[in-house]
């Protein structure tokens, strides 16, 4: 199994923003998938189905009990509850792009753009905590001592003609 980031770390209210951004953008890209549906645009068209088939991905992930009656759901929620933050935020981003790219309509960037920020989210998650404030401003002070980070950014700025 893949290893994921030490649980203990990710704040409780995080992990429950993003399963709520998750459950509850499904369902309103579910339903905005089947207003964009009707249109006499062929790719449009396209466009609502992928949002309503990621939109049930990413339900049956984040909240299996939606979605109780479908056979294979309830072991595909323990595996993507398995995968480490960043291949949930990857997939999800990933996933609500195609409908905006071929539809940009407002129905279309609304309910992808759910998906979209739960995968942000998840991104955050991967990430972690940042740093406490100490460890910031020793990495602050040891990046502009000489030979740190900040040293070389204008080398030869005085020495230029203007």
């Amino acid at each position: 199994m893949a290893t994921q980031a030490p649980q203990q770390e990710i704040p409780w209210w995080q992990k429950y923003l993003a399963r709520g951004v998750g459950c509850g953008g499904g369902i309103i890209a579910m339903g905005l998938g089947v207003v964009n549906a009707i249109t006499f645009s062929p790719l449009c068209l396209v466009a609502s189905i992928w949002q309503m088939l990621a939109a049930f991905i990413v339900i049956s992930a984040e909240a299996p009990c939606c979605c109780m009656f479908v056979e294979f759901v309830q072991r595909y929620s323990m595996w993507v509850e398995s995968r480490p933050h960043w291949q949930k935020a990857v997939f999800y981003i990933i996933i609500a792009l195609p409908a905006i790219v071929m539809c940009p309509r407002l129905s279309t960037i609304f309910g992808s753009g759910l998906i979209f920020l739960c995968g942000v989210l998840y991104g955050m998650m991967a990430l972690g905590r940042k740093g406490s404030r100490e460890d910031m401003i020793a990495a602050a002070q040891q990046s502009t001592r000489p030979g740190g980070m900040k040293d070389n950014l204008v080398d030869g700025a005085a020495m230029s003609p203007a």
